[in-house]
């Protein structure tokens, strides 16, 4: 027989999946962020060189 009530944890889990994909994109971000840059900087010192 199923329990009676209200389900357990599903609060709980609810929140740490919610952090979990907020952690998770603050990582993408930051790791596409550094890229972008890299890219600039590159593309700065490619510039450089050819002058």
């Amino acid at each position: 027989m199923p329990k009676k009530g209200k389900e357990k944890n599903t609060v709980n889990k609810a929140k740490h999946a919610k952090l979990l994909a907020r952690k998770n994109n603050k990582i993408k971000l930051d790791k596409q962020l550094h890229k972008e840059r890299l890219k600039a900087i590159v593309k700065k010192i490619n510039n450089q060189k050819k002058k």
